[in-house]
Order: structure tokens, then sequence, then C-alpha cells
């Protein structure tokens, strides 16, 4: 029997996705399932979750396809708990869904090393394809004119319902909980496991947003305990950023490339849209992993040697070593270290590389800062909320702490070749002179 829900139908045969971290998910809407069929949204099975991370554990070949599909069956399953309860309203759920599967549509090929040469923005592109003239718009607007845009909204963190963006965005939610668990799974790493059942059993709705009973607080605190391992042991892995660093490097090479005239015998045809600045949403679409890497393939053919050497290095993981540095120290040395790599043959736009990353593993708003985090809150035994650190000494221990490490990036092996063994010796002798340290900003 079919039955109507502000023009969704539900499907007359629940469709079920296998999936190795959630065990089954759940299809019983014809919207969500007309939108995981969009062209949109089935590209997404084309650009990696973790980007160059495959090439540090080898089993991160997970999608953004499974990782959208994972944060739309959490989302169900809080609505499951939300269901009946005061500050939930149903006639949200669908608003909640659409958002949840597709919060991650925008993101590009490599996503962030992508964005950074290229300066685009992947929520922007998210917002493009929802309200634009696409197959996933079509689909929304089953629903209302003006669904699409709500459901944009929710994403971009605009629409007035708090409660269901900080179930999709907050430093609790749908999209944390599962690309944790998944992204553990599939590196094959024990730090990204938490007891997700026992806060979904916990979770309560609020106006403003989604808390957590207070009986759930020390699984609020693995989880959050979990997250800061995912980051230093998984994230911001060193050789994940070595490929990282090759892989702007080489984006940044063809666009200087390409700037000059350089005959290419394989032109970056896809690309010209990025170079023009006049980026339509339906090449930015034809863009996935898949084309980027028959570039970088084709590209170990180019009469280039930097552009050659670093498609090279990258589709067959020759990567940069890396030394940790005082970054204060280094700069002091820098022009010092360009000037040698210059005079040894290295280009030091293309071959020495500072690269850094920083984590906030919990904060909470504080007046005056740039950005608003949502905290979490714990419903406590006399119904009012706390902010989370303020009950437990372990998040408060690491709350609004950030942590942040410098890595300066170099061909190491080119040091050993002959040739210049003067100047690289001294390159040698400043990048281990000094060990550098990991810093901790409070």
């Amino acid at each position: 029997m079919v039955t109507m829900t502000r023009g969704n139908r539900t499907l007359e045969e629940e469709k079920v996705f296998k999936d190795p971290v959630h065990r089954y998910i759940h299809v019983r809407d014809e919207l969500i399932w007309e939108l995981i069929g969009t062209k949109e949204f089935q590209r997404l099975r084309r650009i990696r979750q973790l980007g160059t991370t495959f090439l540090t554990f080898h089993g991160a070949e997970h999608t953004r396809f499974n990782h959208s599909l994972g944060v739309y069956e959490i989302t169900r399953r809080i609505i499951d708990v939300f269901t009946g309860r005061p500050f939930w309203r149903d006639d949200d759920r669908l608003l909640c869904l659409s958002a949840a599967l597709l919060h991650d549509i925008g993101h590009g090929p490599f996503s962030h090393s992508f964005e950074k040469v290229f300066d685009t923005d992947h929520e922007w592109w998210t917002r493009k394809i929802i309200v634009g003239n696409t197959e996933v718009n079509e689909v929304l607007r089953r629903i209302g004119d003006d669904f699409p845009q709500q459901v944009a909204d929710v994403i971009e963190k605009t629409h007035p319902n708090k409660l269901v963006v900080s179930m999709i965005s907050s430093q609790i939610d749908a999209d944390r909980m599962d690309y944790l668990q998944r992204d553990a799974f599939y590196t094959g790493v024990s730090y990204g496991h938490f007891d997700m059942e026992r806060i979904l059993r916990v979770m309560r709705p609020t106006e403003e947003q989604a808390v957590i009973k207070y009986t759930g607080m020390h699984a609020v605190e693995d989880y959050i305990m979990s997250r800061y391992q995912m980051y230093w042991q998984v994230y911001f892995h060193p050789v994940t950023r070595s490929a990282e660093v090759i892989l702007s490097k080489i984006l940044q090479r063809v666009k200087a490339l390409r700037n000059c005239r350089y005959p290419f015998k394989q032109p970056p045809s896809h690309f010209e849209g990025f170079f023009n600045e006049e980026l339509s949403l339906d090449t930015y679409l034809q863009l996935d992993e898949s084309v980027i890497l028959y570039y970088f393939h084709m590209w170990e053919e180019e009469e280039d040697a930097i552009l050659k050497d670093l498609c090279g290095r990258f589709m067959n993981r020759r990567l940069f070593k890396y030394v940790e540095f005082d970054q204060h120290f280094v700069m002091n040395e820098w022009l010092r270290l360009q000037e040698l790599f210059q005079k040894a043959g290295k280009d030091p736009d293309y071959y020495l590389v500072i690269d850094s990353s920083s984590d906030l593993p919990y904060d909470f708003y504080r007046p005056g800062e740039e950005e608003e985090r949502i905290p979490i809150h714990l419903l406590m035994p006399d119904n009012k909320l706390r902010e989370l650190s303020r009950e437990s000494d372990i998040v408060e221990a690491i709350s609004g702490k950030k942590r942040t490490d410098h890595k300066l990036y170099y061909p190491a092996e080119w040091l050993d070749t002959p040739g210049h063994e003067q100047e690289k010796q001294q390159i040698k002798d400043i990048l281990h002179a000094h060990p550098g340290k990991i810093e901790t900003e409070f």
C-alpha cells in the first residue's frame, strides 16, 4: 500500500543496502531512493572518502557514497528515537533525511587538496547542486518548490530549525559518528570505535539541539577520545600528508604550465573551467578521481621534468620524506634552504614544502570568537542542560586546546644522488641540525 507524506510516497517494499559498519541501511521513502539514483549522487562512488589516505592505509578505498548512506542511516535511527518526544516534529523527517544524505554531494576529487589549488569550496558546490538545474533538484522539488532551498539551508547551517541542523552538523552529529567508525573500519585501526548504540539510545531532542542524557556521558567521552586519536593517527598521518603535498604540487604545476602556454601532450581540457574561472556546474560534475588519475598517468610521459616526476611519484608511491621541526627556527633558515635547493637543481616551489596540521578535539562557544561551535549538552536528572566539559573531567582536560604540528617535506633520496654534493650536504645539515617538536597551542 502506498501512503503519502508531504508529497513523498513510502516504497511498497523496503530497500536495504548491506553495510559493513551499520549492517543494513534501510530506505523506506521513495524520495530517498530516487535521490540515491540521481547521477550527482552516483558520482560520489568515484570520490574517495579519505582522499590520498589509500596510499598509507591500503584498505581506505571507501567512498563518499558509502559515507553519505551511513550518515543517512544514523540520522534515520536518531529520528526513530526522537519520534513521539517533545520538540520533534514528524514534518521535519524528510528534510532531515535529505540533508543527511546530500551533505557531501559537492565534494570534488581528492577534496581538500583540489580545493586549495583551485580555490573552490565543496560546501558552495553542494548548495549549487541542490538548488541548481540537476536531477537532485528535480527530485527534491516533488516535495515542494521551496524544499531544495530548505535542504541547502540545513547543510549551510542557516535553517531556523536548529535541532535539525545539529543532527547533521555539530560536535556530536550523524556525520562524525559515521566517518569515525567507517574510516576506522576501512583503515583497519581500532581508534575510531565507540558505543554508538548507547549514544543513540540516550540522545534527546530539544528546541535548540540534540542533547545527551547524563547517563550517557561516558559513551560521549569515549566518542571524543576516539575522534582525537583518529585525527592524529589517521587523518593527519605524515605519509598521507606527503601524498597530499605531491598531489597539490602536480595541480599547481599544471596550472603554471598552462598559464605559460606549455604544449601538453595531454592537454588538461577538463581543467579549463578552473583556469578560466568560468566553471559551470556541469563541468565541475565531470571531474572525479578516475578522471584525475587518468591525467596523472598520461602526464608521466610529458616533457616537463617537474610534472613528469611529480606524477610518477604519486602514481607509483614514491613520496617525499619529512622532518618535524620548530616552525620558528626553520623559518630563519628558509631562504637559505630555498637557495641551496635552487643551486642543486631542484625547484623549491615544488620540492620543499611546509605542511601544518591542527585539530581542536572539543570546544564550546566563547563570546567574541569567529566560529560558533555547537557544544554538547547533557540532560541532567533535574531536566536542566549542562555543557559537557562542566561535568566531564576528561573533556574539560582537552576542551579548547588546539594541537598543531609542522612538517617539512622534501625528496630525501635525491640528496644521496651524485652531483651538487656540497649543497646537498648543507641541506642535510640544516634539516637535521635541530630535531623538531610537536607544538601544542592553548
